[in-house]
């Protein structure tokens, strides 16, 4: 089979064992997931399966990625990994006003400059920082560009400090919920992460894997639940070919184009064939299914 599984992964699984299993019931082997998300974090996570793999570096590379998360933030106490996993490092009797959290939202929203968790897979002279820090070392992370596009508070209930937020990849949760908390002259842990949205990957056509498995174990129908290859890619734009130039494309040949240079979606009878790029008017085929 070949298609995208959406997850909803659970709290407390990482997101290359929960792609594992889930490609597993599928019968294979090979796959790949689009956005990791924490052990902690839970939600939708788009999982690649066969041939679909292919298709990763041009959703990566050319299509909206917007993500949306829901959060929880606990303020008073921080860890050590800014989430409710980690070692307590700091406490404090500072808990901010309501209004006081509101109107320093805005500061997070645009273009910022964000520094990682210590905790995180960002590449520190090759090594991952995360396994500086579990070495004992507290490596020295330099503020990346990100984009916030929304963020509000939803709710508070008792000591918990629920919000929403609207992102591009490479933003980290943890970090946003430290940086509220110190704009508000004090300190934050984040208890709960989960994914609503990962581009066009939304939770409400997400499964879990103990649905996949019984239903695996039941003999459904696990095809029903696969999404297209070609999810995820609408951005890319179109080119129709007709059954000659069909197959002299996935045969690898070159079909003369007269269209604009770029990177192209090839179907031919309704069905993808796969992604293309067009230079000089001519069309030379990148990935074929």
């Amino acid at each position: 089979m070949d298609g995208f599984i959406i997850l909803d992964k659970p709290s407390g699984v990482f997101s290359k064992t929960a792609a594992a299993r889930a490609t597993k019931i599928f019968g294979t082997k090979k796959n790949g997931h689009i956005g990791t998300l924490d052990p902690m974090a839970s939600g939708v996570l788009p999982v690649a399966i066969g041939n679909a793999t292919k298709m990763i570096p041009f959703i990566e590379e050319f299509c909206d990625r917007t993500k949306e998360y829901l959060f929880t933030v606990q303020f008073g106490f921080e860890t050590d990994t800014l989430d409710i996993t980690g070692a307590e490092t700091n406490r404090t009797d500072i808990i901010p006003d309501e209004s006081a959290v509101r109107a320093t939202l805005h500061k997070f929203i645009g273009h910022i400059k964000q520094i990682p968790p210590v905790y995180s897979a960002v590449h520190i002279s090759g090594v991952r920082a995360y396994e500086l820090a579990r070495a004992g070392k507290k490596p020295e992370i330099p503020a990346r560009d990100v984009d916030i596009y929304e963020l509000e508070l939803v709710s508070v209930d008792g000591a918990d400090w629920n919000f929403r937020m609207c992102c591009a990849p490479g933003t980290y949760v943890r970090s946003v919920a430290r940086d509220i908390a110190r704009a508000c002259g004090t300190v934050a842990t984040v208890t709960m992460i989960r994914r609503t949205q990962s581009g066009v990957f939304k939770l409400k056509n997400a499964v879990t894997l103990d649905f996949l498995e019984n239903l695996f174990n039941n003999g459904g129908d696990m095809g029903k639940h696969l999404m297209p290859v070609d999810s995820g890619l609408g951005d890319i734009p179109v080119l129709n070919l007709n059954d000659k130039t069909c197959r002299l494309y996935k045969n690898g040949g070159f079909i003369d184009m007269v269209v604009a240079n770029g990177t192209y979606r090839v179907y031919s009878g309704g069905k993808f064939v796969g992604i293309g790029m067009v230079e000089s008017n001519v069309l030379r085929p990148k990935r074929t299914i």
